[in-house]
């Protein structure tokens, strides 16, 4: 099996681990394991654990990854790495990493339904397990639908696209991605589709965050990952929209945070510690070169903490 995918930032971020090589990592989105070869390559007698809730994924780290007996591969999602990492007997890490969104694999697979590119049927689930984005599609009410994908995608004519699709689901079931792709099309006004990209690229995007509950995850992974760095220990996040950017940023803004006391108190009487510090206090982003090789770059965004 060929589980293609182009790592971005990939030197940034292993950098940005401060790789120890006696270290314990856990990589939590592990995909393609251009990453996690990487540091696997920076280890000596440490270890590192690659989680992937994707099963093309393990099948393909598992040839992958091969030569390299400190590696541990899980089928799991990433926000479930406190249990992973105690059914490992592992106590703390020196780092995680966590590359988070869709593989070039699972885009460019049309049966994995992914992508508005081919025509295929709508599955968009990661694991491949659970509800699909067609499940969501023919089951719920426009309301619903139009809540996921101006919530998701911030996309303006979220109203109008439902309730084509709850239109459209009375003719007959929207079982594939060429299917909704024109639905979504009709619904937004000639004008506004000549403002670039594709018309059914944001509803896409709010049906995948939906269908894999991706920013719950995402909180919960974020949490998981810090309550089990070592002090000293860093994560380091890869993002590639601003919902999940947003979240990231705020959660280590969080953590970096000291005193909340009011500025007229004389004396701190929250004591309020910060718990972290920023790596790069200015987000990480791709390179024009890394941009032009690969155009999937352009909108990742790398931030990196170290727990104190």
């Amino acid at each position: 099996m060929n589980f293609s995918h182009i790592p971005v930032l990939l030197s940034e971020a292993i950098d940005g681990l401060a790789i120890d090589e006696s270290g314990i990592y856990i990589d939590g989105t592990a995909g393609g394991g251009s990453h996690s070869e990487a540091i696997l390559k920076r280890l000596k007698s440490g270890k590192l654990v690659s989680i992937d809730q994707d099963p093309d994924a393990i099948d393909f780290l598992r040839e992958k990854l091969s030569n390299y007996e400190n590696s541990v591969l899980i089928q799991d999602n990433f926000s479930n790495m406190e249990k992973i990492a105690k059914d490992l007997s592992i106590d703390a890490v020196n780092g995680v990493l966590l590359d988070i969104g869709v593989s070039s694999h699972q885009f460019d697979t049309p049966s994995r339904g992914f992508s508005y590119r081919y025509d295929a049927p709508l599955d968009m689930r990661m694991s491949q397990t659970g509800v699909s984005a067609a499940d969501l599609v023919n089951g719920l009410s426009w309301q619903e639908l139009a809540k996921i994908i101006s919530t998701y995608s911030e996309e303006k004519f979220a109203k109008n696209i439902a309730l084509a699709i709850v239109k459209e689901r009375e003719n007959s079931p929207i079982k594939t991605t060429g299917h909704l792709s024109e639905v979504i099309k009709s619904a937004i006004p000639a004008k506004f589709k000549r403002d670039g990209g594709h018309p059914a690229r944001k509803t896409f995007q709010a049906l995948r965050i939906a269908v894999n509950n991706e920013l719950d995850v995402l909180t919960t992974g974020l949490d998981a990952a810090f309550s089990i760095l070592k002090p000293g220990g860093r994560l380091a996040v890869i993002t590639f929209h601003s919902l999940e950017d947003r979240l990231v940023k705020k959660k280590m803004a969080a953590w970096c945070e000291g005193c909340t006391c009011p500025p007229e108190f004389p004396i701190c009487v929250c004591h309020k510690k910060p718990q972290a510090k920023l790596i790069n206090k200015k987000v990480i982003e791709a390179s024009p070169r890394e941009v032009n090789e690969n155009p999937r770059s352009r909108s990742a965004k790398l931030r990196i903490c170290e727990k104190l």
